[in-house]
């Protein structure tokens, strides 16, 4: 089950939950019900907890923008509405997405809370299989709710036990996942696509996290004739954390486990994000 609710702030704040019809099962189906617009989502930890909630509406306001909307956010009013919305949903982690309308009536908030799905152990013991795709955004610092749809396109044609489609660029760059950001290690260095994805909220972590470590990084993709002689990859999501990837397109990568540089990443990422939680109040 997903909740969604709806928030106007003028000429004042009303705040209500929506009933649509059919109800909508994921955030994705969802967020296509809503009007278009540009979104955010992250998770909630211990029920109330989350991580970075500013860089997020930081990220709504620049989508906003870059769309060509001055929207500022009441960010007192969303928070509130956020734990609001928490306290009666119930689950103790969530997947929050907040959506802003910029079709209808630009400047509505729109706010969906789904019952948090994280990859399991084996997952992350083992890894996952990823395959590659030739698609990119054609906006691609702005998060745009209409990109859903076209995700959703792809994954209609994913094999079965994928667990993401790697997007490629026209000159053959490594891009990013559907819902992920992707990483690569090669000879003892990291490479991460940077000017043509979205800089998620969790791969900005990730990097700090690198960079303090004191690891080789270079922010550009890696070509896609190099996918097959990667010695790791992984992928950074909300729901995902750090998630390794042993296989790319059927081919094993390294020796088809998590490596060294992978492990000691996941590591280090939760070790961070203790420190980074903050309470919606």
């Amino acid at each position: 089950m997903i909740s969604i609710w709806q928030l106007e702030v003028e000429p004042v704040i009303k705040f209500e939950q929506l009933q649509l019809d059919p109800p909508p099962l994921t955030l994705d189906e969802g967020t296509r019900a809503l009007p278009g617009g540009g979104y955010t989502t992250f998770r909630t930890f211990h029920k109330y907890q989350v991580l970075k909630l500013a860089d997020h509406f930081e990220r709504l306001e620049e989508t906003a923008r870059l769309a060509g909307h001055a929207i500022k956010l009441d960010r007192p009013a969303v928070k509130s509405a956020l734990r609001q919305a928490i306290s009666v949903f119930p689950y103790d982690e969530e997947r929050i997405r907040i959506s802003i309308d910029f079709s209808q009536s630009p400047g509505a908030i729109f706010i969906m809370l789904e019952a948090l799905k994280v990859p399991g152990p084996f997952e992350y013991q083992m890894g996952v299989k990823v395959v590659t795709r030739w698609l990119h955004r054609q906006n691609p610092k702005a998060k745009l709710t209409d990109f859903i749809e076209t995700a959703a396109e792809v994954r209609k044609d994913i094999p079965a036990g994928m667990n993401e489609a790697l997007m490629i660029s026209e000159d053959q760059q490594v891009l990013e996942g559907l819902s992920s950001n992707f990483f690569a290690v090669l000879k003892g260095i990291i490479y991460t696509a940077d000017q043509e994805v979205l800089s998620g909220i969790t791969r900005s972590l990730v990097i700090k996290f690198i960079e303090e470590d004191k690891t080789p990084l270079k922010l550009e993709g890696i070509p896609i004739d190099q996918l097959t002689g990667l010695d790791e990859a992984f992928l950074t999501s909300t729901s995902r954390a750090v998630l390794p990837v042993t296989e790319i397109d059927g081919k094993k990568v390294g020796k088809g486990v998590p490596g060294s540089f992978t492990q000691k990443i996941m590591a280090g990422y939760w070790a961070k994000i203790e420190q980074e939680l903050e309470t919606i109040s």
